[in-house]
């Protein structure tokens, strides 16, 4: 499907997403569980997974980082004190209004700011995204694979040193219907053609994900 095709279909395609993730925010609150994770500290070990994405001149401060699928915002609590949030900006977008106003709620940082698009708007150092392609519901999968693929290439787009994103891995046990799995060296194939040829993929287990790490060169 063409691109332009499927950003018109996004909005009914992720309906059914959205829906899911604020009753999910309306049962568990602005917790792991609200937002699908098995508990804080499988969150934390993917935050720390993907921080590897930051390089030792980020890490000297003063960058713009994306969030893409924030939800409450619980990666800009892990990166506060965090090296690379030093005299940086976190831009945290969701597509849910619940989770947006949740984030405003909960984080008052002047560093972070939060909006509800389906798409990346900014140009920013790195962008992150994790666990935001999980959950495809009832969709079809193909369909959903060139949703997919097409938010990425748009935040390749508009990252000018790295995106790092996890997904997850389709040989993973234990397997939930409504849940998006891919093959890792399918994803891995897919970055290194539209992003970074030289894309690295981690996969850290026991989690059931896996982590593709694409950066300018």
């Amino acid at each position: 499907m063409a691109d332009e095709d499927i950003m018109k279909r996004a909005p009914a395609l992720l309906t059914p997403v959205v829906m899911a993730y604020e009753r999910r925010l309306r049962r568990y609150g602005t917790t792991a569980q609200g937002v699908f994770w098995r508990n804080d500290e499988w969150q934390r070990r993917r935050y720390d997974i993907l921080a590897r994405i930051f390089d030792d001149d980020a890490l000297k401060g003063g960058i713009t980082i994306h969030d893409f699928g924030c939800g409450y915002g619980a990666l800009f609590d892990y990166l506060a004190d965090h090296p690379v949030m030093r005299a940086s900006r976190y831009i945290g977008t969701d597509m849910s209004d619940a989770m947006i106003e949740a984030a405003e709620k909960s984080i008052t940082d002047p560093r972070a700011s939060f909006r509800r698009h389906l798409w990346a708007e900014d140009m920013v150092d790195y962008t992150i995204v994790s666990g935001t392609f999980n959950m495809l519901m009832d969709a079809d999968a193909a369909e959903w694979r060139d949703y997919v693929e097409v938010s990425l290439k748009r935040l390749w787009r508009t990252s000018r040193r790295g995106l790092a994103f996890n997904m997850l891995n389709s040989l993973s046990e234990g397997k939930f219907a409504g849940l998006y799995y891919v093959p890792p060296e399918n994803m891995l194939a897919f970055a290194r053609a539209e992003m970074d040829p030289a894309a690295e993929l981690s996969i850290d287990t026991p989690m059931p994900d896996f982590t593709i790490f694409a950066r300018r060169r």
